[in-house]
């Protein structure tokens, strides 16, 4: 038991620092940091979300997300479709050039998905991502217990 929590929480904890490190040095040559990828990344596939939907599909808190925001709409990377609102309810999209950036930036997320995961066979990738998923959510229920069963 005690070598598979050692495995478990090395392995992921490698994995989580090569990821940052692969985000940060992809995304520099445009200026920005790992924390604008996911912001990107979900923005380009939904084609606008609020601050708070963002927050959820990031797994994000809301100051990361806002700092994060804040920093793209300074670089003219997003816009607010109305601005009457709280910000954190208004609709978020890509500008002209977000939507370049953010074209970009999925484009090599895919490629090191493949290149990272391509040489796994199908069934072991589906097997793997099944099993990370029950691990997650068997994370969130211990931790929800925590709270007293909030935020389930």
């Amino acid at each position: 038991m005690e070598e598979r929590f050692e495995i478990f929480t090395v392995l992921m904890a490698k994995i989580r620092r090569n990821v940052q490190r692969i985000k940060n040095e992809e995304v520099a040559k445009y200026g920005l940091k790992s924390t604008h990828v996911s912001c990107l990344y979900y923005l380009s596939k939904y084609d606008s979300l609020t601050a708070t939907e963002l927050c959820e599909y990031c797994s994000e808190d809301k100051a990361a997300v806002s700092r994060s925001l804040l920093q793209l709409e300074n670089k003219g990377y997003i816009e607010y479709k109305d601005n009457s609102k709280k910000r954190y309810k208004t609709e978020i999209c890509l500008t002209e050039s977000g939507k370049k950036i953010a074209a970009e930036v999925v484009w090599k997320i895919d490629e090191y998905i493949e290149k990272i995961g391509g040489t796994l066979p199908e069934k072991d990738r589906m097997i793997f991502y099944r099993s990370l998923r029950i691990i997650s959510r068997n994370l969130e229920k211990v931790c929800n217990s925590f709270d007293g069963g909030e935020g389930e």
